[in-house]
């Protein structure tokens, strides 16, 4: 019972220090004790994007909720990514798939673009940030990313920081391939710098409109580039450009920290 390797770790609104009550609600205390079946003093890591991650050790547990404490500090809180991913939304399903995933490829921002073809025209942001939450305690990262509402492209440009470069993932006209762009991105700045803030922009099913791609490729801060010769889906393209990034240019192409501190597997049943 004793045990300092949490089998699990949960994202948390509370504040960390040690000896802090942090509460959870009834899906969570159902999925601590009746699917992961621990008991009171079993440890579980929490995490709040903020305070780092902590160990915490479960207190009680009641009628539809659970009680921690958090003892101690496992990892210190650590500069994330500055990563946004704006993405035309796409059916359910597809739309999860791309929360999930950016979430777990370090993306720090999603933000939804509404475009002329895009077809959906409403996105469920709390089942948006249901797949982003639980990409990041899988994912063991620190934080969870931002949502911003959607938007319409006209204003999501005219909100865009005109510092932070914007590639836009082009499936038609002029556009440098996207492992040049970025080589040549990562060698403009300093040997083992931290990533700049960037962000990608991919399209909807149908593409953008001629004359979107006409009003972004005039803007500065705006560099298009190209996913290969074949046509990808809206998921598959979004996923693909943060995966070069990160490779290339992003956190992967950074020396990192040495490991982080274990986790006890769950029993196999």
């Amino acid at each position: 019972m004793q045990e300092d390797h949490p089998r699990t770790r949960l994202y948390v609104d509370s504040p960390l220090v040690a000896g802090q009550a942090v509460g959870l609600d009834h899906e969570r205390a159902h999925y601590l004790r009746h699917v992961l079946r621990l008991d009171r003093g079993d440890a579980v890591a929490v995490f709040n994007g903020r305070d780092g991650e902590w160990l915490a050790r479960i207190d009680g547990f009641g009628k539809g909720w659970c009680s921690l404490e958090a003892v101690h500090q496992r990892r210190p809180q650590a500069d994330a990514a500055d990563l946004w991913l704006a993405f035309a939304p796409i059916k359910r399903g597809r739309i999860d798939l791309v929360a999930e995933k950016a979430s777990e490829l370090g993306a720090s921002k999603l933000w939804p673009v509404f475009t002329r073809r895009t077809d959906p025209n409403r996105v469920n942001m709390d089942r948006l940030r249901a797949n982003a939450v639980e990409a990041a305690e899988q994912s063991e990262r620190l934080t969870v990313p931002d949502l911003e509402e959607p938007l319409a492209l006209d204003k999501v440009l005219a909100l865009w920081p005109h510092e932070r470069t914007l590639f836009l993932c082009a499936e038609a006209g002029e556009a440098r391939p996207i492992a040049r762009v970025l080589a040549d991105f990562a060698e403009s700045r300093p040997l083992e710098s931290a990533p700049p803030p960037v962000g990608f922009l991919v399209g909807p099913e149908g593409g953008f409109a001629p004359e979107e791609l006409d009003a972004l490729r005039k803007l500065p801060f705006v560099v298009p580039v190209g996913l290969g010769p074949r046509v990808l889906r809206a998921d598959t393209a979004a996923l693909a450009a943060l995966t070069c990034w990160q490779a290339i240019a992003g956190d992967w192409a950074v020396e990192g920290e040495a490991g982080r501190p274990p986790f006890r597997q769950p029993a196999q049943p």
